[in-house]
């Protein structure tokens, strides 16, 4: 069994909490926290299993690491605080664990990240002789391997196109929708997610990680925007309500160029409410779903609409990066201390899990 900590206890640590319980070669070694309302609170009731797993959550990172667990899933947000995330994951990479975790976007395509988040992790590595996995959804499996595999199916391919489609009101995280994203602020407002370059720092290393498997030559990297005001005021059960007038929807490309011509293709169309933008591509049901288009011989269209916490699409989007991620904790504690990406890293089978209730 190795022993996995739990670091954070968000959208995505609660379903990190419920994947490491179930899975047959994981023991949960301990849960961190930073909000003081939750130290002391049982694991199982912080990830929503309804039922206590006899352990509480702490706030002492030193002492955790100290205990020298075999893996770490790390689950605190990296969106607003990149240096403080990559500090705590090469402090547990150089504690000697091996660490998953979706928090730092430009480690997805490691290969080629910049210097300032490569080499404290590198160092990290050579320091305790830990590794690093970073991946999620989107970025993540929604626009590296299941694209790559679906390719696998065409005589040719013409367009690799990956979708998120996705409602923004049922995602559980108000500062990143309103601040980052934008949602309900008024048109001229510039959203930081939204700023040139800020796209293709995020998926720009899903693209070239997609051309990298296919043998592509990228001419560039380029980016679209569309962004649509409110029609009228409405009212969402978890953020309260958005004038009209303000953004309601937003549409952006990362576009891989090859050839001149736009070949891998990352795009997003994101609303706060089905009213805006109804022209604009629509998840087939539901509030979202994560979509591949191969266009070729033959044209392939897949959509995978994961749901968890009580049928919620966001919730469940961060359940299938969970799934990555700890799916991969055995193979990682297998293989040899380093830095990896989605092309090293296999998407394993659900070994020993069928019909297994967790402990």
């Amino acid at each position: 069994m190795i022993r996995t900590v739990v670091w954070g206890t968000g959208n995505v640590g609660r379903a990190a909490i419920r994947a490491v319980d179930a899975h047959p070669g994981l023991e949960l070694a301990a849960v961190l926290v930073s909000d003081p309302a939750k130290v002391g609170r049982d694991a199982g009731r912080l990830a929503g299993l309804g039922r206590d797993l006899g352990m509480a959550a702490v706030d002492d990172v030193g002492a955790v690491l100290d205990g020298r667990p075999g893996a770490v899933v790390y689950a605190a947000s990296g969106d607003t605080r990149p240096d403080g995330a990559l500090a705590d994951v090469a402090r547990a990479v150089a504690a000697g664990a091996v660490v998953v975790t979706p928090a730092l976007y430009p480690l997805y395509d490691q290969r080629n990240a910049p210097p300032e988040f490569r080499d404290p992790v590198l160092a990290a590595v050579a320091e305790g002789g830990g590794s690093l996995f970073v991946s999620g959804v989107d970025p993540g499996w929604g626009n590296d391997v299941l694209p790559l595999l679906v390719s696998g199916l065409a005589a040719t391919v013409d367009v690799i196109r990956c979708q998120e489609i996705f409602d923004y009101s049922t995602y559980e995280q108000e500062e990143s929708v309103r601040e980052l994203v934008g949602m309900g602020r008024p048109m001229e407002y510039e959203p930081p997610m939204l700023w040139p370059s800020v796209p293709t720092m995020v998926w720009g290393g899903q693209v070239r990680l997609m051309a990298r498997a296919l043998g592509a030559e990228l001419d560039e990297i380029r980016e679209t925007l569309e962004r649509r005001p409110l029609e009228s005021t409405v009212r969402t059960r978890t953020m309260g309500v958005f004038e009209a007038g303000t953004q309601g929807a937003v549409r952006f490309e990362v576009q891989g160029i090859v050839g001149g011509e736009p070949r891998i293709v990352i795009e997003h169309v994101t609303r706060i409410h089905p009213s805006c933008a109804p022209d604009w591509p629509v998840p087939p049901d539901g509030a979202g779903a994560h979509r591949v288009i191969v266009e070729g011989s033959p044209r392939i269209e897949v959509t995978v609409a994961a749901t968890d916490e009580g049928e919620n699409r966001s919730a469940g989007g961060n359940a299938t990066a969970v799934g990555r991620l700890v799916g991969a904790i055995e193979w990682l504690v297998a293989a040899e201390p380093g830095l990896y990406d989605a092309l090293d890293v296999p998407l394993r089978p659900a070994v020993g899990k069928l019909g297994r209730r967790p402990r």
